[in-house]
């Protein structure tokens, strides 16, 4: 690839890709993708995370900096159903959704690559931290991820096609957050020191009951927390209002720590329990799409995460029917919610993954 289309969200990372790409020869540009109508004030500036005038005012002048062009392409309308409404719809359900996924899916290694191809661009590029690598062996584009797991973003990214993985860029794989920072620095680019961004763009204060009551125009009833029996043990304040594993914000005591287990939102209930109630042997997913190989012929070893922020764990992992893949850990995992992703991995390698149901 020589023309490359850097996605940049006006953060440190992203900048640097799009140096970086131009130190090293192709032809580069630039783009930031108008998603919704951020937050534009002082006041939320500390938790701004994209979407705002100031971001793309920052990628505008990281681009005229470094003397490449620079593309805002407007996806507000697919941002609000693909993402949007699927985060909404997702919690409704009494999931527990991740949007990064989405939009990777849906917005940045779709719309926005198809935007770089009707432009005449050969692939596109963003600031996170994996690695593209082809295998001759199986003729098929692996999806890598860095030896330092901190900085492993490959969970988001598991559901990336052969074309799209083949048309990526990632060219800050095993570079130092520090490393990165001072090249920026160096080259004079404006948000060298920017913080990185911390919550879902779209719900900057982290209340997302509220987004989700502002979005939908619906109202959640309170209804009955119940224990794992089935008991009715005090009332809570919406469905919405609650993830599993959530120990904080319950509105009542029981003189011992307890955490949500379950969500039924056709019952409007809770479930309340203890530590060892949120722990689980196996866990199936759905909607699979799978990177390094074409299909799971038999029982695999592997080892697989089900949360961004946790450490993969060892299990066998097994097809099961057509639709559904299954991961039996060899240790009982911490609260896998449903709508989360179950990602699969052999070594450094991105198997692939699936929705947990």
């Amino acid at each position: 690839m020589k023309k490359i289309l850097v996605g940049m969200s006006g953060g440190v990372d992203s900048s640097a890709a799009a140096l970086l790409l131009k130190n090293q020869g192709y032809d580069v540009c630039g783009c930031t993708l108008k998603l919704f109508d951020g937050y534009d004030d002082e006041e939320n500036s500390l938790t701004r995370t994209c979407c705002s005038l100031s971001d793309v005012e920052d990628a505008k002048a990281v681009c005229r900096k470094i003397g490449i062009e620079h593309f805002v392409f407007n996806f507000k309308e697919d941002f609000r159903r693909d993402v949007m409404d699927r985060f909404s719809d997702s919690y409704i359900r009494g999931e527990t959704p991740n949007p990064c996924i989405f939009c990777n899916r849906y917005i940045k290694f779709d719309k926005m690559l198809r935007r770089a191809e009707e432009l005449g661009f050969d692939g596109i590029a963003t600031g996170h931290y994996a690695k593209t690598e082809y295998d001759e062996a199986t003729g098929r584009t692996l999806l890598i991820r860095p030896a330092d797991r901190k900085k492993d973003q490959t969970y988001v990214l598991y559901n990336m096609t052969q074309f799209q993985l083949f048309h990526t860029v990632f060219p800050l794989f095993g570079m130092e957050k520090s490393a990165i920072r001072t090249l920026a620095e160096e080259n004079g680019l404006i948000n060298a020191r920017k913080p990185d961004s911390q919550d879902i763009c779209f719900v900057p204060d982290g209340d997302y009951a509220g987004f989700i009551e502002r979005h939908t125009g619906r109202t959640f009833p309170e209804g009955d927390f119940i224990d794992i029996s089935g008991n009715i043990i005090g009332r809570h304040g919406g469905i919405c209002r609650y993830t599993i594993g959530q120990r904080k914000g319950l509105g009542v005591t029981f003189g011992k720590p307890v955490f949500v287990c379950d969500k039924n939102p056709e019952n409007n209930t809770v479930t309340l329990g203890g530590s060892e109630n949120l722990m689980k042997t196996s866990v199936t997913a759905e909607d699979v799409n799978l990177i390094s190989l074409s299909d799971i012929s038999g029982p695999m070893r592997i080892t697989a995460k089900t949360r961004y922020n946790m450490q993969d764990s060892s299990g066998i992992l097994e097809r099961v029917g057509d639709s559904r893949i299954k991961v039996t850990f060899d240790v009982p995992q911490r609260a896998p919610a449903k709508g989360q992703a179950l990602v699969i991995y052999d070594g450094d390698v991105v198997v692939g993954g699936g929705t947990i149901v």
